[in-house]
């Protein structure tokens, strides 16, 4: 695509202002922009955003504005003053709101990562509308089934049917192996971008043999039971119980940044894990990316659901490593339809898989460490990912 676009961005990074969420979401905004577009980030999600260092939910917005500002200070200045945080619908930080409105007005794609936002009220008619799905089986269960747990799920449920394109991360969705609702969309594929430069640094860096395996997680459950055709899905603190045992069975040094409601952290310590608090140790951008740095490589789990429903989704988080030349032994959820495995990326359905996934990248470390790399700059480099992302979002509907 040639032409320049007025693209709008949207994401969590306010409402949970810690480093992987960051990186999540910014590279978005930071990969539009290295490919020519007039790019913004915007947020407004008419919700007390989390502070990470007093632990609660606030009423204040500052934290989280400074937080969004400093990032693209950092790695991004020339979109310091293209971003706009709406806090609780009612005060902007950023850009002025009238300033966002003549944007909203202009746009030509509007793209709502995590259905995280409401729509502008001043968007052009337009404009196209993407919703990009990052949590696959989850949201589309929610829409089907709409729980009367789930906070406010009629009004999200329109939104997400507002949007005229539809984006998931579950590479499967079109294969009679995934079981994930279809919903009535006309579901596209796609995958995280990783804007590759950032992570250059590190993985020019030689990992030494002594360094952890390690992973950053949230283990909380979801706030209800998530229930479709009388099969009943979990999170990703169920999945994790099956490698919990991990090193017991291996001598490599492994760490776990965990974070969230009800974790085991004294279980994970006396399994043999070196357990830190995931937000403290991962609360900067570039904190996060010095964990990832001093890591020999992921071991992790998946979601309950994207596992049980073959969805093909792949971590942003597990993309970040192979960006930073770090091998991945992640658990399966089909992906291998789209990615290639066996080299960088070791997927595993047992302890014992993983076990021996561990023990094999340790026995030719440079080779799975060049080929992590590899494979984030021909799967996952922003440029090829996002390019392919606004072709589809752009084309024509049959």
């Amino acid at each position: 695509m040639s032409s320049s676009l007025r693209i709008i961005v949207t994401g969590l990074v306010g409402l949970y202002p810690v480093g992987g969420v960051a990186w999540d979401y910014l590279q978005y905004v930071v990969g539009l922009a290295r490919l020519g577009h007039d790019v913004y980030y915007h947020e407004d999600t008419w919700s007390w955003p989390y502070h990470p260092l007093k632990k609660e939910y606030t009423s204040e917005g500052s934290y989280s504005a400074k937080y969004i500002r400093d990032f693209l200070e950092r790695y991004a200045p020339e979109l310091v003053r293209r971003w706009h945080y709406r806090h609780l619908h009612e005060t902007s930080f950023g850009m002025d709101q009238t300033v966002f409105d003549e944007v909203a007005r202009t746009a030509d794609v509007f793209l709502n990562i995590s259905g995280a936002c409401i729509l502008p009220d001043h968007l052009s008619s337009q404009c196209v509308k993407v919703f990009l799905d990052t949590d696959p089986g989850y949201n589309q269960i929610v829409f089907s089934e709409r729980f009367a747990w789930s906070e406010n799920v009629e009004r999200w449920c329109a939104l997400v049917a507002a949007h005229d394109r539809h984006f998931t991360y579950a590479e499967n969705i079109h294969s009679a192996k995934c079981l994930i609702p279809k919903i009535d969309f006309d579901w596209k594929t796609t995958r995280m971008p990783v804007v590759m430069d950032l992570w250059e640094l590190i993985a020019r860096e030689r990992s030494p043999k002594a360094t952890p395996w390690t992973t950053v997680m949230t283990w909380n459950a979801f706030k209800g039971k998530l229930v479709y055709k009388d099969v009943e899905y979990k999170s990703k603190g169920s999945e994790f119980e099956k490698i919990i045992e991990l090193p017991r069975y291996t001598d490599v040094p492994l760490r776990v940044a965990v974070g969230g409601v009800n974790a085991p952290l004294k279980r994970l310590a006396s399994e043999g894990w070196q357990v830190v608090d995931g937000p403290s140790a991962t609360l900067m951008p570039n904190q996060y990316q010095e964990f990832i740095a001093e890591s020999r490589g992921e071991v992790s789990s998946a979601k309950q659901v994207y596992v049980a429903m073959c969805s093909g989704w792949f971590s942003c988080r597990s993309a970040c490593y192979l960006a930073a030349g770090r091998p991945v032994v992640v658990q399966d959820t089909g992906f291998a339809s789209a990615l290639p495995v066996g080299e960088g990326i070791l997927p595993f359905t047992t302890m014992e898989e993983a076990v021996a996934a561990i023990h094999d990248i340790e026995g030719n470390y440079a080779q799975h460490a060049k080929a992590a790399r590899t494979i984030a700059q021909e799967y996952f480099d922003s440029d090829k990912v996002l390019t392919q992302l606004l072709n589809e979002a752009l084309s024509p509907q049959d």
